[in-house]
C-alpha cells in the first residue's frame, strides 16, 4: 500500500478531526447554548487562522521552489547560449579557413596552368615549321 504523506491529505483529515470533535463537544457539552455557540465561534476561528498559516506557508514554499526552479533555468539558458556562441564561432573558424585553402590552391593551379600555357608556347615557337 502507497503510504500517501502529502500536506493536502493530512490537513483534509485534520479538518474532518476538527469538524468532528467539535460536534463531540457540542453534544456533551455541560455549557448553555450561548457559551457553546461562542465556543464553536473561537473554535472556527482557530481553525480559520491555522488554515491561513499553512496556505502562507504552502504558498511561501512554492514560490521559493518556482523562484529555484527559474534560476536553475536561466543558468541552463546561459549555457546553453555560450555553447552556442563556441560552436558558431569555431564554425565561422573552419569555414574562414577552407575558404583560405580553396582559394590558395586555386592560385596554385591558376599558376600552374599558366605555366603550362607559357611551356607549350615556348616549346611551339622553339619547333621548326614544316
Amino acid at each position: 500500500m502507497a503510504d500517501n504523506d502529502n500536506g493536502v491529505s493530512g490537513f483534509g483529515w485534520f479538518l474532518a478531526g476538527l469538524g468532528i470533535g467539535a460536534l463531540v463537544g457540542v453534544l456533551y457539552a455541560p455549557k448553555s447554548g450561548k457559551e457553546t455557540r461562542d465556543d464553536l465561534v473561537a473554535s472556527a476561528l482557530d481553525a480559520r487562522d491555522k488554515a491561513q498559516g499553512y496556505y502562507t506557508q504552502g504558498t511561501e514554499a512554492v514560490n521559493q521552489y518556482v523562484d529555484k526552479g527559474r534560476e536553475v533555468a536561466g543558468q541552463y539558458v546561459d549555457k546553453g547560449k555560450e555553447y552556442y556562441d563556441k560552436g558558431r564561432t569555431q564554425w565561422t573558424e573552419y569555414v574562414d579557413k577552407g575558404k583560405d585553402l580553396i582559394q590558395s590552391q586555386a592560385e596554385k593551379v591558376t599558376a600552374a596552368v599558366e605555366a603550362g600555357k607559357q611551356a607549350y608556347t615556348t616549346t611551339a615557337n622553339d619547333q621548326p615549321q614544316s
